[in-house]
């Protein structure tokens, strides 16, 4: 796999391409980080992930929730936002273990909450919102 991946869209409507590719790019990696400033598209690429991932249900952000659940085609899916967390003292009550070693997908957003609890290897996606409305995306294998 190579250690970085960037992709620019200037459309929402090349989110699924884009997706597709994050996809390709992970391989058998089901843990992925997403960094972004508030407002960047992290949400709105987490759904359209899990659309290619064969979720069917509603994907909605877990800001109040913590972590989400949903069912992929072939994998659970779990979509967390540690945004609101006080502490990592947080996750650990919540039982990350049990979802981030499942061998399901869990699509994390607000890594930087855990830094202490991140698995040793994952995908790091950053998203940058630029001036002219397009994202840039980098891939990055950790």
């Amino acid at each position: 796999m190579p250690p970085v991946s960037n992709i620019i869209i200037s459309s929402i409507t090349e989110l699924s391409a884009a997706a597709q590719s994050l996809i390709n790019f992970a391989g058998s990696q089901k843990i992925l980080l997403f960094y972004g400033n508030m407002g960047a598209g992290k949400t709105t690429f987490i759904k359209e992930l899990c659309a290619q991932l064969g979720v069917e249900e509603p994907v909605t952000s877990p800001t109040f929730s913590i972590v989400n659940e949903y069912i992929g085609s072939s994998n659970n899916v779990y979509h967390f936002d540690f945004y609101r967390l006080k502490n990592q003292e947080e996750a650990l009550d919540m039982g990350y273990e049990e979802y981030f070693y499942s061998d399901n997908y869990c699509l994390i957003e607000w890594p930087e909450k855990i830094p202490d609890l991140l698995p040793l290897h994952y995908i790091k996606v950053s998203i940058e919102a630029r001036e002219d409305k397009s994202r840039h995306f980098s891939f990055e294998s950790i």
